[in-house]
């Protein structure tokens, strides 16, 4: 079930849908020097799933990257009492059942052994906090871009990719772009997120980006 993306990287894929939308959704799981796993945006940790992570290694990390994404956090971090979680400020009033040992939006990359560098994303009403990845060149994220280079069988589906311009290609689906109520915040955000050498992202939505994943976070943020 576990698919490896890079050294010391590994995704898993589940359905998901969003207002009748069948878009996906995505877990990542990373390996940090020590030999602990950080679980980001968990999924549904079936008895199948969970034999093969702690295979891999002891659950260290919980890592619930936005306020959108923490529909399976509280199962992951009762099935890993043992494990920091890691969330947004404010995922602690939607989620009060969920416990918050750390806050991602005064994260370090001490604090995952340096491994990963967090960087928060201002400016947006998702609270997002992505991950650099130096050591694989990658991003680690959930919603900092959608990726649907394949037309879904579902016809709905299709055609709320086609009308928000990002069937076929990297991007943000225009009705979504309303989460970045701070234009300017967010573009320095992305500007500063440019900086970092990566090629390759990690995300929830659709297809990860193996190659060119720097442009294709400057494409889908053009708007800003």
């Amino acid at each position: 079930m576990l698919t490896r993306f890079a050294e010391n990287v590994w995704t898993v894929d589940a359905p998901l849908s969003f207002l009748g939308m069948r878009i996906g959704t995505r877990m990542t799981v990373v390996r940090l020097p020590s030999g602990a796993l950080l679980l980001h945006s968990p999924i549904e940790l079936g008895a199948a799933l969970r034999g093969e992570i702690d295979a891999l290694g002891e659950v260290a990390h919980v890592v619930a990257p936005n306020v959108y994404h923490h529909l399976w956090a509280v199962d992951a971090a009762r099935a890993y009492p043992r494990a920091k979680v890691h969330a947004p400020s404010g995922l602690r009033s939607k989620r009060p059942e969920l416990r918050v040992d750390a806050k991602l939006d005064g994260a370090r990359a001490e604090d995952f052994e340096g491994a990963l560098v967090p960087h928060a994303i201002g400016g947006s009403m998702l609270q997002e906090t992505v991950f650099v990845h130096p050591s694989t060149r990658s991003v680690i994220s959930s919603d900092l871009s959608e990726n649907f280079v394949e037309a879904p069988d579902h016809l709905p589906t299709k055609l709320y990719l086609q009308a928000g311009g990002i069937l076929g290609k990297p991007g943000w689906h225009r009705l979504l772009r309303v989460v970045y109520r701070d234009r300017k915040a967010a573009r320095r955000s992305i500007d500063a997120l440019l900086e970092h050498d990566f090629d390759a992202l990690v995300l929830a939505h659709g297809r990860p980006i193996a190659r060119g994943a720097r442009q294709a976070v400057r494409d889908t943020f053009a708007f800003l």
